[in-house]
């Protein structure tokens, strides 16, 4: 059962200078923690003048553009980086700059569709619309800068939410129409753990990361011909599958606020944190009939010191089987 009060649909963001490594093991789209750090902060920024509340995000990806190039002599891609401030000074052991590391970046358009809580007022729709695009155009998405689109197709739309389930899937078609081309991405934890099942029918001391990575390459695979002779042949699973960080575990007990120095705020208990990965799936909006399987929530349990973001798409197809 999918419970708002509406859709919220933020079409065709372009996005320029992404962060494209947002985890240690892995380089590419943002995570969705970007995303739904981005509707908590859009959220706060509105105010109390609106009274909506985003509760889920979904995320469609409509272009990527990583910053990559192939230097000469090199036979893979590495990051366009540069470096501020230029070199000062051209005598070989003096005026040297201090060593800069700088993120991978990439060029994105995207739409986002926010699950919302608290209805516009009717009259003022035009009005919040405004006021809420000018609003995302302040702000950054995933480290990046937004630039600003105009025309229909980059218009922001509210679809209301309610008993009827027909209009309700009808608004939803009027959704998945402006979400392609494009693809979303969702959450796949059955994959994974199929697959790390398989594997320790012949490995029993294999792990989840074993499982990720039988799932997320490119295996090379030998086939002989009728003649003896061997070919080699690139094989992958089926399906646009992808490692997703999706949260941060827990490495000790939470520090009282102000006992960490250089925290960024006193009020806040203190974690230290690494990441976490999962198995991430693209897919075609149409093949989506439900928005409760796009969106992306957050998950946290304190207790066992996972803050993670989750997606639902998995559970509903156990659901239908």
């Amino acid at each position: 059962m999918f419970e708002s009060d509406g859709l919220l649909l933020l079409p065709r963001l372009r996005a320029q200078n992404v962060n494209a490594i947002s985890g240690p093991l892995s380089w590419g789209f943002p995570s969705p923690t970007a995303f739904l750090g981005f509707a908590h902060a859009l959220e706060r920024k509105l105010g109390n003048d609106w009274g909506v509340v985003f509760s889920g995000v979904g995320v469609i990806c409509h272009r990527f553009d990583p910053q990559t190039s192939r230097p000469a002599g090199r036979h893979h891609q590495v990051f366009s980086l540069s470096r501020h401030p230029l070199r000062a000074g051209y005598k070989k052991f003096e005026d040297k700059d201090a060593a800069l590391v700088e993120d991978g970046r990439a060029h994105m358009e995207v739409s986002l569709l926010l699950q919302v809580s608290g209805k516009p007022l009717r009259s003022k729709r035009d009005e919040f619309l405004e006021c809420l695009m000018d609003t995302v155009h302040g702000m950054r998405l995933a480290g990046g800068s937004l630039i600003p689109s105009f025309g229909e197709p980059c218009q922001p739309a509210w679809h209301p939410w309610g008993f009827d389930e027909e209009d309700n899937l009808r608004q939803f078609r009027a959704v998945r129409r402006r979400l392609m081309p494009g693809f979303a991405l969702v959450h796949r934890p059955d994959l994974l753990a199929e697959r790390l099942a398989a594997l320790r029918e012949t490995d029993p001391n294999a792990t989840v990361l074993n499982a990720l990575l039988n799932l997320c390459a490119l295996h090379a695979e030998p086939e002989i011909d009728d003649e003896d002779k061997v070919q080699w042949r690139y094989r992958r699973d089926p399906g646009w599958l992808v490692p997703v960080p999706v949260g941060y575990g827990a490495l000790a007990d939470a520090y009282l606020p102000g006992e960490v120095a250089n925290a960024r705020d006193n009020e806040t208990p203190f974690r230290f944190v690494e990441s976490l990965y999962s198995l991430g799936q693209w897919l075609s909006p149409h093949r989506f009939s439900n928005p409760n399987d796009l969106m992306w929530r957050y998950r946290t349990d304190v207790e066992k010191g996972l803050y993670l973001c989750a997606n639902d798409y998995a559970t509903t197809l156990t659901d239908k089987e």
